[in-house]
């Protein structure tokens, strides 16, 4: 199953107006269900942007400051990552640069595990929808209204139906919600 999960504004972007998403920083609970969700994966697809802004995780001992975190980065490192970057020539840790189309790649991906694959990164994960690659969309929904930026989600030529499979609130702040593509099975 494909894995669209990002942090969310109420009125639906995943950065604000100048590109900021400061406002996403995770409580410990959250942190925690992340850690969780994570362990879930079996491979990651990532754009560049989210790519770089993840390697932090795999390249500096400082994210390591109590043990959540060092379980995180231990996580994150050990999953297989495909970056798609048009201005990259090469990628660090456990990652390697796209050497196909979006649906090989997210193809070979799900075929070399038994786990969900995650996709992340706007621009990739709309490329995905519009494909109808994702089965499943996590929203963290963030109590703010940042009036424009980075959408979550692409515009579409033909309406996809959804299935509210689990929602959660944390901290009585962020609002978890997943949902999957109707007719398709729950994990």
């Amino acid at each position: 199953m494909l894995v669209y999960s990002m942090s969310v504004s109420v009125d639906g972007y995943i950065a604000d107006r100048r590109g900021e998403f400061a406002w996403t920083a995770p409580t410990e609970e959250l942190f925690g269900f992340h850690l969780a969700r994570t362990r879930e994966l079996g491979g990651f697809l990532c754009g560049r942007r989210l790519y770089e802004a993840m390697l932090v995780w795999e390249t500096d001992p400082s994210m390591r400051v109590d043990e959540l975190r060092s379980a995180f980065a231990d996580v994150w490192s050990a999953l297989p990552k495909v970056v798609f970057s048009r201005t990259l020539n090469s990628v660090e840790g456990n990652a390697r640069l796209a050497g196909g189309s979006l649906r090989e790649e997210a193809s070979a991906i799900a075929g070399s595990t038994d786990q969900d694959v995650g996709i992340g990164g706007a621009t990739l994960a709309a490329e995905a929808i519009e494909l109808g690659l994702v089965d499943d969309l996590r929203l963290f929904r963030y109590p703010i209204i940042v009036g424009g930026g980075i959408p979550h989600l692409p515009p579409v030529a033909e309406d996809i139906r959804l299935n509210l499979v689990e929602s959660r609130t944390f901290n009585d702040e962020v609002v978890y919600e997943r949902y999957e593509r109707t007719g398709r099975k729950t994990a």
